[in-house]
């Protein structure tokens, strides 16, 4: 049966600034992102029931957003739910018009709505419909990505590497620990003199990678297919398909298709897609008191309970050469941050520079920039895309886009 992730109104402001421009099923946790999490287990995701402004939506292989699941029977998720290992069978209450599904903790998390039946909402199932409990857990904020990954990104590569055989040394290369716990796949290119540490968690390295000559990458760690790793050193880090990155990175995700081409620290972050950090751009990832840090989501003030958390870079971002980040930044879609002033805490989405408060970038020459930035990846630049960051530009700044 197709199966639909769900945006819950509630999930929205604490996946910030993620869901001002994509579903949170398409966010990286781990290897993967949410959506192949659930696809792992429950086959292919027909599409996501998300905000009305990203209708248009499109990614490179993502399914669509879609107002509705399909009339016949469909499994619905809540997009913040990561299932375990075990697919579901709901085969004992098939008689029954719909199933209700929870967490461990009772907490709704989706359902199996039967044909015929209506789909409105987690709120609106009815109470007749037997309860199946589902293994996994529900993410309750986008820190707990960064939280998760070192865990889940070693379970992640240790499963993959469990159906393929690791082992194999590029020429010329070094590998500290197990040579077994490192993966370079048929297709990546691996230059002499890479580093490769495999003694605290596994390597994997996607087809068409390419690694170049005097890289040090420690584990777990994972480079996407088509990224470019053109110097520094990588720790514990989950880097999505074609980017380019530089420099050291500890930590962090990039969800894909986004640029750190040059020297900068990164600690405990996440950048979204088509993101590009100028040279130099550096975050910190510690407050000097070594406190619990706090983000500003969604009007509120929200107590991560961790004590290393850098930043969260939405899509589209663009950084000025020599950008420094506090603890806990939050930037927002499209901000595009320079000048003499360091920026808050909290960017807003689509910020035309630090120094005059509320100037935004204009939607056409968003969406101009966004084109040329698209066809340096050979993404097509369609009418759906162009419509789709409009939308997300209006939503986002309160401002039809003329």
């Amino acid at each position: 049966m197709p199966v639909y992730l769900y945006d819950d109104p509630a999930d929205v402001p604490r996946f910030l600034p993620f869901t001002e421009s994509r579903p949170i099923g398409e966010l990286r946790h781990g290897a993967w992102l949410l959506r192949e999490r659930v696809e792992q287990v429950c086959g292919a995701v027909a599409g996501h029931l998300a905000a009305p402004h990203l209708a248009d939506f499109s990614d490179p292989g993502a399914p669509p957003v879609v107002s509705a699941p399909e009339a016949r029977s469909s499994l619905i998720l809540r997009s913040t739910f990561v299932p375990g290992q075990e697919r579901p069978d709901l085969t004992s209450l098939a008689d029954a018009p719909g199933v209700r599904l929870t967490d461990s903790a009772g907490e709704v998390i989706g359902a199996q709505v039967r044909s015929g039946a209506d789909w409105k909402g987690p709120k609106n199932i009815p109470a007749s419909w037997p309860a199946l409990v589902l293994p996994g857990k529900r993410l309750t904020g986008v820190w707990e990505i960064v939280a998760d990954l070192l865990e889940t990104l070693r379970a992640d590569v240790n499963a993959v590497l469990d159906d393929h055989e690791g082992g194999r040394i590029p020429a010329g290369c070094t590998v500290l620990g197990p040579p077994e716990s490192l993966l370079v796949a048929d297709g990546a290119l691996v230059e002499p003199m890479v580093v490769f540490d495999t003694r605290n968690g596994p390597i994997w390295i996607q087809e068409g990678a390419e690694i170049r000559t005097f890289v040090r990458l420690a584990g777990p760690l994972v480079i996407g297919r088509g990224t470019r790793i053109v110097g520094g050193q990588l720790r514990e880090a989950s880097i999505g398909p074609r980017c380019v990155v530089h420099g050291e990175v500890s930590n962090s995700i990039f969800l894909g298709y986004s640029n750190k081409a040059h020297d900068g620290f990164l600690g405990h972050t996440i950048v979204g897609r088509w993101a590009n950090l100028g040279a130099g751009t550096i975050n910190s990832n510690l407050k000097n008191t070594y406190g619990s840090v706090r983000l500003q989501l969604g009007g509120q003030r929200i107590d991560t309970g961790m004590q290393f958390l850098g930043a969260l870079v939405g899509d589209h971002v663009k950084t000025a050469i020599g950008t420094m980040l506090p603890t806990g930044c939050v930037i927002g879609t499209g901000a595009n941050i320079f000048g003499s002033k360091r920026p808050e805490s909290a960017v807003k989405p689509f910020a035309w520079g630090t120094d005059e408060a509320g100037k935004v970038v204009d939607c056409q020459i968003f969406a101009q920039t966004a084109a040329k930035v698209l066809s340096r990846r050979n993404v097509e630049f369609d009418d759906r895309m162009k419509r789709y960051l409009a939308s997300i530009w209006a939503h986002c700044t309160g401002k039809p886009c003329a």
